[in-house]
């Protein structure tokens, strides 16, 4: 596989990765308005990337409908909404904030099935990443190698602070360091393996990546309006989330026209 794409589909764990260390560097837990805040920003980077780097580029590389040239971005996000809803019935996982667990009745340990949920999280991420270096790959106007890398930073820079709200927390409850650092980094492993799997894929159904596109953003938004809204919005001075949404979608879409 060309470097550049293997260089590009390793950067968002390699964010997750640095964040997950953290918990050999800061003593104390992440206070509960910092996870906010971290989580916010990890909410508006996902959203600035689902419209700029796959939503846009899957309409125009479908131009040649004409007036449906909206129809594969649609098809798309809402099959990446259902497939997210889908896994999210099939497979146990714990939101941070939240007591109660989500899929089947299981006997999993909770720090398991927080992992799980952060693995949720990540797959959309490694699938759009994989699929916008598919389309660098393939030649599609409009789609540049600086636009993917462009994505790859923005996705890493919001898995920084998800790989320390994953790790600091479990650290806290009694989870040893190098434990809670595995169980951060393992939570970002499936993006690389997303990413790979996607770019396979698209290889062999070239007509399909408008889908695939929009696919990833409705996976993404799904992401987003289930779990990272409700958690920087929990408890008091919500509003810190609210402002560093706004933050991390500034920065994505500075990312994506500065380097697209």
């Amino acid at each position: 596989m060309n470097a550049e794409v293997i260089k590009g589909i390793m950067i968002p764990f390699l964010g997750t990765a640095l964040g997950a260390a953290m918990v050999f560097f800061m003593k104390k837990s992440l206070g509960a308005m910092v996870q906010r805040a971290l989580t916010g920003f990890a909410a508006g980077v996902m959203v600035a990337a689902s419209v700029w780097s796959l939503i846009i580029p899957a309409i125009e590389q479908s131009e040649n409908m004409g007036s449906f040239a909206f129809m594969p971005a649609v098809v798309g996000f809402w099959a990446g909404v259902l497939f997210l809803l889908a896994l999210d019935g099939l497979i146990p996982h714990l939101h941070m904030m939240s007591e109660e667990s989500e899929g089947p009745k299981t006997s999993l340990a909770r720090t398991t099935m927080l992992v799980l949920a952060v693995v949720l999280h990540n797959l959309p991420e490694g699938m759009a990443v994989g699929v916008v270096y598919a389309g660098w790959l393939q030649g599609w106007d409009g789609v540049t190698l600086a636009g993917a890398l462009a994505l790859a930073i923005g996705i890493a820079i919001q898995n920084f602070p998800e790989g320390a709200i994953i790790s600091m927390p479990l650290h806290a409850q009694g989870v040893s360091k190098g434990k809670s650092f595995v169980y951060g980094v393992l939570s970002g492993a499936v993006e690389p393996v997303g990413a790979f799997l996607t770019i396979i894929a698209a290889r062999f159904v070239t007509a399909l990546l408008p889908y695939l596109l929009s696919f990833a953003a409705g996976a993404m938004v799904y992401v987003v309006v289930e779990e990272l809204i409700p958690e920087m919005s929990h408890g008091k001075h919500s509003n810190v989330g609210t402002i560093m949404f706004a933050a991390g979608f500034t920065v994505m879409m500075a990312l994506d026209v500065a380097l697209g």
